[in-house]
């Protein structure tokens, strides 16, 4: 029975974490700003009803009104209108412990019995209730304690509140309705702030761990490719290591034999027998980068001139080059400071460099050599007139055995990146399809001595 293989998608912490994370901080946002406005409405609410509490029993208990609630024997219709008066009230009630109305500033209540309103139960047991509502809200029409209220009046607070004589025994309860604006507007202030800060912290906090996520999935990230380039590198270690015993030899006994069959050749010969020259040289150079790309690499930093690296570089490939008919030009800018790097290795990256660089134009084209100053560092570039790379190939160059080449192995920008890194200095490739190739190292400048 054959066997079936499920790929499974690589994990993605940034797009997780941007998902669930605003999923849970904004619920946790709007959980703890719904419960924080409830908390400073009940706040004020209750701070509001506390000092209107206390005001009107100082005043009925200055006017010795409380005998009104037992009696009705004393004639204090004066205290209740000065609460009546009292600023931001719309109705104002007295309840006997029998829960009947003894008085209202709304006559059509007065003597009324309310036996279904649990607010005033809890004021004659001696508790104070307090809460806000808005009166056009259909449940009200379940309280008959409503039915006389104004349904224009909108937000308005509702408070029930024990009165005690001077012993301190309840003797009946007040009930007020009132609408304050100014705490009104408090509370309307103080739900924005606080839904305001909810936001804006849970912004922040997103923002803050969304950063920190993604900081640590680049790590990850990272950390996963210089694995996989660990891993890369000690196969191409024994691999270069296998290819070096076992081609080299051969490799060179074919050269041999070219160059001989070369002495010798017609016309007709001789070119097959350059051929096989040019790829046994080929081959040569693929094993070299191989073992180059696997080995350790101990740099030696000295001060190296620009215009002799070049110089030296061109007189490598000048037979190459005009047997192709290619073109290589050098620029040194004047006043170049000496370049901060080992001769040896950057000459191998130079050399590696101009190669791709010719086989990527083939026959004819232009390989610009250029050095320049900027600020501590020394540009060297290498452009050359091939057919470029189309956009997704370039975050893909520097990746080991990827080329885009026919005869290409893919080690040349990956050992060039290698070696430049190692020397503290920066690799950059620019392409455009139609348009070449330049790749820039970016070294420091040698100091002074």
């Amino acid at each position: 029975m054959a066997e079936t293989h499920t790929s499974q998608k690589p994990f993605n912490l940034s797009r997780r974490f941007a998902l669930l994370g605003m999923v849970s901080i904004a619920a946790i946002s709007i959980l703890a700003a719904v419960l924080l406005s409830r908390f400073l409405t009940a706040r004020m609410l209750n701070q509001e009803a506390v000092l209107t509490m206390e005001f009107i029993n100082s005043l009925v208990l200055a006017d010795n009104a409380t005998a009104y609630f037992r009696a009705g024997s004393a004639d204090v219709n004066a205290t209740f209108i000065h609460v009546a008066n009292m600023p931001d009230v719309i109705r104002a009630s007295a309840h006997s412990l029998e829960h009947r109305v003894i008085w209202s500033s709304d006559k059509a209540i007065v003597g009324r019995q309310y036996l279904d309103n649990p607010e005033l139960e809890r004021a004659l047991a001696g508790e104070l209730v307090v809460h806000g509502d808005t009166a056009e809200h259909d449940h009200h029409a379940e309280k008959s304690e409503h039915a006389s209220l104004d349904r224009g009046v909108g937000y308005f607070i509702e408070i029930y509140f024990p009165v005690s004589d001077a012993k301190g025994s309840v003797v009946g309860a007040i009930e007020l309705y009132k609408k304050p604006r100014a705490l009104y507007e408090a509370i309307s202030a103080g739900r924005l702030a606080v839904w305001s800060g909810a936001i804006l912290g849970g912004l922040f906090l997103y923002g803050t761990l969304f950063w920190l996520t993604r900081r640590a999935d680049n790590l990850i990230r990272e950390q996963q490719e210089q694995l996989v380039n660990s891993e890369t590198l000690a196969a191409v270690g024994e691999m270069g290591s296998a290819v070096a015993h076992g081609i080299r030899n051969p490799l060179a006994s074919i050269r041999s034999s070219a160059e001989l069959a070369l002495e010798t050749a017609t016309p007709e010969t001789a070119e097959p027998a350059r051929d096989i020259i040019a790829e046994v040289d080929r081959m040569e150079n693929w094993v070299r980068e191989l073992l180059s790309y696997a080995r350790p690499m101990a740099a030696q930093p000295n001060p190296i001139d620009a215009a002799a690296l070049f110089a030296k570089c061109v007189a490598d490939f000048e037979r190459e080059s005009t047997r192709r008919g290619i073109t290589i030009k050098s620029r040194v800018a004047g006043g170049l400071p000496p370049v901060l790097a080992d001769g040896l290795l950057l000459s191998q990256v130079l050399g590696s460099l101009v190669a791709n660089a010719m086989e990527a134009i083939g026959e004819g084209g232009r390989i610009d050599l250029s050095a320049d100053r900027k600020d501590t560092q020394v540009l060297l570039r290498v452009i050359d007139s091939g057919p470029g790379m189309a956009a997704d190939q370039l975050p893909r160059s520097f990746k080991p055995f990827f080329t885009t080449k026919a005869k290409g192995l893919g080690v040349g920008l990956p050992l060039a990146k290698r070696i430049i890194e190692r020397l503290g200095g920066v690799i950059r490739v620019t392409s455009r399809p139609g348009w070449g190739t330049t790749v820039e190292l970016q070294l420091p400048v040698a100091p002074e001595r």
